[in-house]
């Protein structure tokens, strides 16, 4: 077998949800020792400026040229090809394919695909994440290509206040049921899957799962790099 091909991971955003991904990388690759499992090359960067600030509050400094510059780093170090576990961060990926030439393991395509797969063309698909999803459109234009549509939680700022909640003292018994309560709201209106669309809420992805079906794009993404790198 030859040697798997080099993954470079734009992480820390947060820095959890990276580790989250390296450990399901582990996890999701058959190894029977260190040299089977898969070389990634994580630039850990929670220096990166604010999605939210930028995106929700429109304050704050461009994340775009900082993306750009670790997407730069990572294929002169030799990664061949770029993973990127952060859903909100996607609004720049055009400015990241820009900087490089290997290929960007889109999360979000690559979950709206396998969305569509299972509620066909024309579905409701429901997006668990950050309100600057629904605020930019990031899902909502890769679902649109395949004629279907996004529903979003009512309480955005609930989802929100989760998210920082999570960003500064991990998982609790407060994000958890904001997240099942969203999960409850959004299936309460059509929508027949639900993608998990922040690498927080990850963390937590079985409190979604028990109020509705649910696809974990960080599981999604995961699934990639192996098949990628392998």
């Amino acid at each position: 077998m030859s040697a798997p091909r080099r993954i470079g991971v734009l992480g820390g955003m947060g820095p959890e949800a990276t580790v989250l991904l390296m450990s399901r990388v582990i996890a999701a690759t058959p190894a029977k020792d260190d040299a089977d499992h898969l070389p990634l090359m994580v630039d850990m960067n929670p220096q990166v400026p604010s999605r939210i600030a930028r995106l929700i509050e429109g304050r704050g400094e461009d994340p775009g040229p900082v993306l750009a510059k670790m997407a730069a780093g990572l294929q002169q170090a030799g990664a061949q090809a770029l993973a990127m576990p952060c859903n909100t961060a996607h609004h720049y990926a055009p400015v990241i394919r820009d900087a490089v030439t290997i290929p960007l393991l889109d999360m979000v395509e690559l979950s709206v695909a396998q969305a569509v797969a299972q509620v066909g063309r024309g579905g409701l698909v429901g997006i668990l994440g950050s309100p600057a999803l629904q605020q930019v459109g990031v899902f909502d234009r890769a679902l649109a290509r395949h004629d279907c549509k996004a529903v979003y939680a009512s309480d955005q700022d609930g989802l929100l206040r989760a998210i920082r909640q999570i960003k500064q003292s991990g998982p609790s018994a407060q994000s958890r049921a904001a997240l099942a309560d969203a999960a409850a709201d959004v299936a309460a209106r059509g929508a027949a899957l639900q993608l998990v669309a922040c690498t927080e809420f990850s963390l937590i992805a079985d409190a979604a799962a028990s109020r509705a079906a649910v696809l974990d794009t960080l599981d999604v993404l995961v699934a990639a790099m192996v098949e990628f790198a392998r």
